[in-house]
């Protein structure tokens, strides 16, 4: 049967356009915080009850609102934000819309009193305003939503119990106020105060008291960092608030991505810190981090979703390098102050990092344009002298004979008569007391090698060490070419993947991947490095969806290479090469496999001593 086609009744589009808007009690907390700071407010406080369901009520000490606006604002796209189209390429404020109170007044009962007046609204008596007594001293606006879907049950059956409704709110709550901690927020659940959040904080306090972190202050950092746009005229800068590599959770759910303000859903931004953070935190981990990115408002299309919650960029080619490189800069740099044993100060700021007992200050960078630095940037530097176990630290068992001769042949591709890695150590000459000589001890449990240093023994993972030292063994080694005979084709989307392609072409050729534009959009290599393991695929998954940089990718090719050929857990070494081992862990730029777990953990006399309540004496007393 073939029914006419009707234009819906006002009342029916009205509320199948605000089940797009307002699906749950935190989509209400969202659209009415977001209002709240738009109004230029120093407070926000935020009630629920019912988990938003019965009640969800927001406050604040904003510009507040007129009997006009009062009049108008529940109107279907009535805004302050925005007056024509072209506003839309330069927004600065996170509502725009006009959708939200309207849509918020179709599915509840709505009131609003600001300026000495009130505004309410439900589905039966419709809109109404009257005077009412001033709320907050005169300044602000109250804005409370109650029973939500009471007139349609089908749409209340859906919502979660009131305590998952109420984790939901204070997830909204806690992704408002990490933008900004130069407001107040207060979060009140059925009466109690469950979070308040000061204003003045430093990001880094504001992401650990939001989040509610067990970690000391001291592990969450701060870099900023700042460049042009691919076209060479705007610029973007972004402020990073990340934890140390001991700070990390085993999913993405506390990685944070704002653009101008707005939280939003952009993989290739998320994917940028982890990419920053490869090699520094364990495989299967990822960090804790909140990224602020600000670009210009005409480079950027928020009008894509209902909700805000997806953004377009022109070009995000620039950015995405700039947070990936400084974030792996940043990280490297921590991590040689804290094999160094020293506090590491930063160029501009003089922040400490890794290691400091306050917040550090925030790391400065600048970037012109993308950045492709090398993943191990000691490589060229000039080799330190060489550091022989002597004769007499090893047992007569562990001197080199033809069996060990032969084990050294098998997993060292190199002379053990000299030194291999051409990176100088990066402990200082006094480090630990001035004791730099490694005792071999011994093996245990067919996994650890154990060596003392100073006054500490070290528990050296076999696998992890060997593995590092072939990754940078491959990592250092001359690239020699192969011609392909068949090239590889790379096509591209879009603009932003071609651009990105045609500026890395040198940095590409440098690493072994010798390419060309052919036609438009389209890449053909015909060389490639012969360490090279992957195939088209890799090459253009790893161009095109990950925007990877030419290190990167042999990074990730090295790594997996390296992981296979090392000597596994459970494997048995004579004792020379088990030695060799320790001596070369003690030399590694980063004691670090290439996947991020630690290559040795540390005991010290001082831990040993605790253990047994032994305290240090002379030598001439016995206790």
């Amino acid at each position: 049967m073939r029914r006419p086609v009707r234009v819906l009744r006002e009342d029916v589009a009205r509320r199948i356009a605000a089940g797009e808007v307002i699906d749950r009690p935190a989509a209400m907390v969202r659209e009415l915080m977001d209002n709240a700071v738009d109004s230029g407010a120093g407070r926000i406080t935020v009630e629920i009850k019912n988990g938003g369901i019965d009640m969800v009520r927001v406050s604040d000490d904003g510009s507040g609102m007129s009997e006009d606006d009062l009049k108008n604002c529940a109107q279907p796209h009535a805004t302050s934000k925005i007056t024509d189209a072209e506003d839309l390429m330069h927004l600065t404020t996170l509502g725009f819309r006009g959708e939200a109170l309207a849509s918020i007044a179709a599915v509840s009962s709505l009131s609003i009193s600001s300026g000495g007046f009130r505004m309410a609204m439900d589905g039966i008596r419709g809109r109404r305003i009257e005077k009412a007594a001033e709320v907050n001293g005169g300044r602000g606006t109250v804005v409370t939503s109650e029973h939500l879907f009471e007139d349609f049950p089908a749409r209340r059956t859906f919502l979660k119990r009131p305590a998952s409704e109420t984790m939901m709110c204070r997830e909204m709550f806690v992704e408002k106020s990490l933008a900004r901690s130069d407001i107040s927020f207060r979060l009140v659940v059925d009466g109690d105060v469950r979070l308040d959040l000061k204003a003045g904080e430093t990001a880094p306090e504001r992401l650990r008291n939001a989040l509610g972190m067990r970690e000391s202050a001291s592990a969450i950092k701060e870099l900023r960092a700042a460049g042009k746009e691919s076209d060479g005229i705007h610029d973007w800068k972004f402020t990073l608030v990340i934890g140390e590599p001991s700070v990390r959770r085993n999913d993405r759910r506390a990685i944070f991505v704002y653009v101008n303000g707005r939280r939003v859903q952009e993989y290739s931004l998320m994917q940028a810190i982890e990419y920053g953070c490869q090699g520094f935190f364990p495989n299967g981990t990822h960090p804790v981090a909140a990224l602020f990115a600000e670009v210009e408002p005409s480079l950027v299309d928020f009008n894509i979703h209902p909700a805000k919650k997806e953004v377009r960029f022109r070009d995000m080619t620039s950015l995405h390098h700039g947070i990936s490189s400084s974030l792996r800069s940043f990280l490297m740099s921590g991590l040689k102050s804290q094999m160094e044993g020293t506090d590491f100060k930063s160029e501009a700021e003089g922040a400490s990092v890794f290691g400091d007992s306050s917040v550090a200050e925030p790391e400065e960078r600048t970037f012109q344009k993308p950045a492709f630095p090398d993943a191990f940037p000691h490589q060229n530097e000039t080799a330190a002298p060489e550091r022989n176990l002597s004769e007499n630290a090893l047992p007569k068992s562990a001197m080199p004979g033809r069996g060990g001769a032969d084990m050294r042949t098998r997993f060292f591709s190199f002379d053990t008569a000299k030194r291999s890695l051409g990176e100088p150590s990066l402990f200082g000459e006094n480090e630990a007391g001035g004791e730099r000589n490694v005792r071999y001890i011994g093996r245990a449990m067919e996994t650890f090698i154990i060596a003392e240093r100073g006054n500490a023994l070290y528990f050296i993972d076999q696998h992890a060490v060997h593995e590092r030292i072939l990754f940078d063994e491959m990592m250092g080694a001359e690239r020699i070419a192969q011609t392909l005979l068949i090239p590889y084709i790379v096509e591209t989307e879009n603009e932003e993947q071609e651009r990105y392609v045609a500026s890395v072409l040198p940095k590409l050729a440098e690493a072994g991947f010798i390419g060309k534009a052919t036609v438009e959009g389209v890449f053909e290599f015909s060389t490639v490095p012969s360490s090279w393991k992957g195939d088209e695929k890799t090459l253009r998954d790893a161009l095109l969806d990950g925007f990877e940089e030419p290190e990167r990718i042999l990074y990730k090719v090295f790594a997996s290479a390296s992981c296979r050929k090392a000597v596994m857990q459970g494997t048995r070494l004579d004792d020379a090469t088990a030695a060799e081992f320790a001596r070369k862990a003690f030399e590694l730029p980063d004691p670090h496999c290439p996947h991020g777990r630690p290559v040795y953990f540390r005991l010290t006399k001082e831990q040993m001593f605790a253990n047994v309540r032994r305290t240090e004496t002379a030598p001439d007393q016995t206790v």
